[in-house]
């Protein structure tokens, strides 16, 4: 799926939220960074700490979701 397919809302927040991190000089980089970071802890937090569960809702295999917890330095809740 792709991001605001059918969800016109969805696409301009999003294109809202990227013209206002371009605009402040928002590194791409630390964009990326605090993104996927919210992303994972919420999927976690769907999950309830399940870190296959999460895996799966993110589209990732569960060693590489594992990997980004730890580059993240997330706690997951078992």
């Amino acid at each position: 799926m792709t991001v605001g397919a059918g969800r016109p809302a969805l696409r301009e927040q999003l294109e809202a939220l990227v013209a206002e991190m371009v605009a402040r000089g928002i590194l791409y980089e630390d964009g990326r960074r605090e993104f996927e970071l919210r992303y994972i802890s919420r999927a976690l937090e769907a999950a309830d700490g399940n870190v296959s569960a999460a895996a799966d809702r993110l589209g990732l295999h569960r060693n590489t979701l594992r990997r980004k917890i730890a580059e993240h330095r997330l706690k997951v809740r078992r």
